[in-house]
């Protein structure tokens, strides 16, 4: 992985804690962070892969666990907003977020979870509000990326009928971490499925539709997996008046997925990215009319570290636009902040 500081940014030198920082997305975002310049500090339980990850570096390692308030504060002293990389979220989001609220510092995290993202909003809305601090869910492939897509596509609307996620993924090799996390929304939702209608979450049994999805050029065409619903479901309408959202994935990549024999993600690159590639199409629909923007890249864990780090970087340089919870594109600049992914991301509105 890259360690250099070509790109640095507004906030050069700052300490940003990282919990979570030997897994596999927090290698991603502890590179990211030396690129722009910024300084991690690598936290999480596993002091033994922390110091060999430190090694060669200057990088300070500080051990703590969700379980243990008082590590976490030692791990986030000093530091100017922290990033949580370590799932599940369902058991790591509150305790680092109560941390980060104590530090009053920024948190941003990488959660796909449905639940453990809805959590953050219904438990810490207020208080990070009161607060003055930005807490910044979901801050990741899944999630962000899509809310920031729906909002760059939304322009001047203040309110739509529809918003269409759909994930162009040619294949989809999970890491333990994402398997971790599938395991343990499962269990919260009794086997159930959810989605977004109505405005609201609903848990169901129904079968899942397979249909074709328009996506564009490159892509073309493809079947894909209906009501396969992801963190965008939380994101979007947490901000967006929209009371339909639904979300779709490539069937190639959802076998994948589910296939237990499915591999780990293998780098193929200088900077440990894989060979996947993806390409995500959102449409809003309001009475008639239809707006669409689309972002395309290469694997979806390495392209959440610019996407985090970015949101870090613009919260500590006052670009955000608010403090308490909130999702990527009430807090952002949608469609600057997708530019500002270049290369990392190709972003594009469509008419």
């Amino acid at each position: 992985m890259a360690s250099g500081t070509s790109e640095a940014s507004g906030a050069s030198g700052l300490r940003v804690a990282v919990f979570g920082a030997y897994g596999h997305t927090g290698r991603f975002v502890v590179a990211r962070l030396r690129e722009r310049g910024f300084v991690p500090v690598l936290s999480g339980r596993d002091s033994g892969k922390l110091e060999a990850m430190a090694s060669g570096t200057r990088l300070e390692v500080r051990p703590a666990s969700v379980g243990d308030p008082a590590s976490l504060d030692r791990a986030l002293t000093g530091a100017a907003a922290v990033i949580n990389c370590a799932g599940p979220f369902a058991a790591t989001a509150a305790p680092v977020i109560e941390a980060a609220l104590r530090a009053g510092i920024p948190y941003v995290d990488v959660a796909a979870e449905i639940e453990a993202n809805a959590d953050t909003f219904a438990r810490f809305a207020d208080r990070a509000r009161d607060a003055g601090v930005a807490v910044v869910p979901a801050m990741a492939f899944y999630g962000g990326l899509g809310d920031l897509l729906a909002t760059a596509a939304m322009g001047d609307w203040t309110e739509a009928d529809e918003a269409h996620v759909a994930y162009g993924l040619d294949s989809w090799h999970p890491t333990p971490g994402t398997r971790a996390a599938g395991v343990v929304s499962g269990e919260r939702r009794g086997g159930r499925r959810v989605r977004h209608t109505n405005g609201r979450l609903e848990y169901h049994d129904d079968e899942l539709p397979v249909l074709e999805w328009p996506f564009p050029s490159p892509m073309g065409p493809r079947t894909v997996i209906g009501e396969f619903t992801m963190a965008d479901v939380v994101t979007i309408p947490s901000h967006l008046p929209i009371p339909e959202v639904r979300t779709y994935m490539t069937a190639e990549a959802a076998r994948d997925l589910s296939d237990p024999d499915t591999p780990a993600p293998a780098p193929v690159d200088e900077h440990g990215r894989s060979a996947q590639t993806f390409l995500v199409d959102v449409v809003v629909r309001s009475g008639g009319a239809e707006r669409r923007a689309v972002a395309s890249g290469r694997d979806i864990y390495a392209v959440t570290a610019p996407l985090a780090v970015e949101a870090v970087e613009r919260v500590l340089t006052g670009r955000a636009g608010t403090a308490g919870v909130a999702s990527a594109g009430e807090i952002f600049d949608a469609a600057d902040f997708l530019r500002a992914l270049a290369p990392h991301i190709s972003f594009e509105p469509l008419p």
